[in-house]
């Protein structure tokens, strides 16, 4: 700002001594040179002023964006790594075409036997073949779909279920009853196909013996034809295409049925989507060991901490950082110092980690942290079921308490967060930009003006010149009739 100061002074002086000199010698005057300059002089301290608190809010922002970027990161990053990774117990099945297998809400341990007998299978029914093709028409009236179990030739109807009544229309085809079928969202979907001996309806049912129907036909007597399309297990069989059944398996020697193909929390930290049969011969489930892959991922945590440490202890140090009297750079320097013992696990049961501390984060004198990773195989030793709860996308967590602090540090609610004060600063920094225009905008104003002054003067000036060399004529011509 000195030096800006002492150009715009020395411009000053420098305009001033233009202007007398010419007034003086008679000369001309170079007024839009001397406009500007003089216009500049003027305002040239209010304009350094802003340009240097302008700068220094640009680097205060971009330290506190930085630090801000970098929580978010190491946030983001964990949690791909708890989504993708291996830092949980998951199950992992022997023979993959029997069966898929996931990670349930609870944590799983040991081995387990799984033996399918069954698969969950949806009735499907078929109408008649109709040689007409899809636009064959089938009478109109009313058909009734009613759901339960099918036993050899006997329906038994679910009495917590109502009928549903389809409405058809006169003139309707095999088209429009299948869209009528869909339009009710029953539960049994329905479409046309085409083969060999004509266009059939086809009719799907949901997985699961309870959801077996039979099909009824209340035609119209002017309109008749609509009863083809009926059905009960008493009809012809070979209608029906395939029974209505649940999944019968052998989870841990346990006999066990399903209505459907997946079956949440089968057990412990299992669920099963069911994809084949092994009848006879029983597959191992076991579950992973998470121990090297939580290992790895602290210590890559705690090396990306002390990278943002280093980082804010650049930003915060007493003489020459940048942040050294940002309160949001105060604040994530407490919740930095206090991550280690935070309850990560409020609701843990006794006995089970619940701090960082007990995962080996530990804190340094100076801020930075150190993995202590004799500690942490000494808590998965004790309780690795405990252990392997704290990496989830749950509500509590490693990676939502890091969640937690990245919301915190980059909200703009509020002065003491990193993000309300880059909003603050970046409020401010617009208010300076209108106040260098301002400004700008009066020096150009006071510059047209000394402009149009000059120029008045340099006219005067000129006239003045030459009524002088006029009479100075006059005189030397007296003068030498004189002589």
């Amino acid at each position: 700002m000195t030096t800006n100061s002492t150009t715009s002074a020395t411009s000053s002086s420098s305009a001033t001594a233009k202007l007398v000199s010419a007034l003086g010698g008679g000369s001309g005057i170079d007024t839009a040179s001397l406009a500007e300059q003089l216009a500049a002089a003027q305002f040239a301290s209010r304009l350094d002023q802003i340009n240097s608190r302008s700068d220094k809010l640009a680097t205060q922002i971009s330290a506190a964006s930085t630090l801000k970027g970098m929580v978010s990161t190491i946030a983001s990053s964990f949690g791909d790594r708890v989504r993708t990774g291996d830092l949980a117990v998951t199950p992992q099945i022997a023979n993959g075409s029997v069966a898929v297998v996931s990670k349930g809400t609870l944590t799983g341990s040991g081995t387990s036997t799984l033996e399918v007998t069954s698969l969950a299978k949806g009735a499907t029914l078929v109408s008649p073949a109709y040689a007409a093709g899809a636009t064959a028409t089938v009478g109109s009236g009313t058909l009734t779909l009613r759901f339960g179990t099918i036993a050899g030739t006997t329906f038994t109807a679910d009495a917590s279920r109502s009928q549903v009544d389809v409405t058809i229309a006169q003139g309707a085809t095999l088209t429009d009853v299948a869209n009528a079928i869909n339009a009710k969202g029953a539960g049994v979907t329905a479409y046309v196909a085409t083969g060999a001996g004509g266009a059939q309806l086809v009719l799907k049912g949901k997985d699961g013996a309870a959801n077996g129907f039979q099909i009824e036909a209340n035609e119209n007597p002017a309109d008749p034809g609509l009863s083809a399309l009926a059905w009960t297990p008493a009809d012809d069989a070979t209608r029906l295409k395939s029974a209505a059944s649940d999944a019968a398996f052998v989870l841990d020697g346990v006999p066990r049925t399903s209505a459907s193909n997946i079956i949440t929390d089968a057990a412990p930290g299992l669920t099963l989507k069911l994809t084949g049969t092994n009848a006879g011969a029983p597959t191992t489930i076991s579950f992973s060991d998470p121990a090297s892959g939580i290992s790895a991922a602290m210590g890559d945590l705690v090396a990306a901490l002390n990278e943002m440490v280093s980082e804010l202890n650049r930003d915060t140090d007493p003489i020459s950082g940048t942040l050294n009297n940002n309160p949001g750079a105060r604040e994530l320097r407490r919740q930095l110092g206090a991550l280690a013992l935070a309850k990560v696990m409020p609701n843990a049961a006794t006995g089970e980690p619940s701090t960082l501390a007990e995962l080996g984060l530990k804190t340094n004198r100076d801020g930075s942290f150190t993995f202590d990773s004799a500690r942490l195989s000494t808590t998965i030793a004790g309780n690795p079921a405990g252990t392997a709860k704290m990496f989830t996308t749950g509500l509590y967590g490693v990676y939502a308490t890091l969640d937690k602090m990245s919301r915190a540090v980059t909200s703009t609610a509020g002065a003491n967060t990193l993000g309300g004060s880059v909003a603050s600063m970046t409020t401010l920094q617009a208010k300076l930009a209108t106040q260098r225009s301002d400004i700008e905008t009066k020096q150009e104003t006071l510059r047209q003006k000394l402009v149009t002054q000059y120029a008045g003067l340099d006219a005067r000036l000129s006239s003045s010149k030459s009524t002088l060399s006029f009479l100075q004529g006059q005189i030397a011509a007296w003068n030498a009739k004189s002589n």
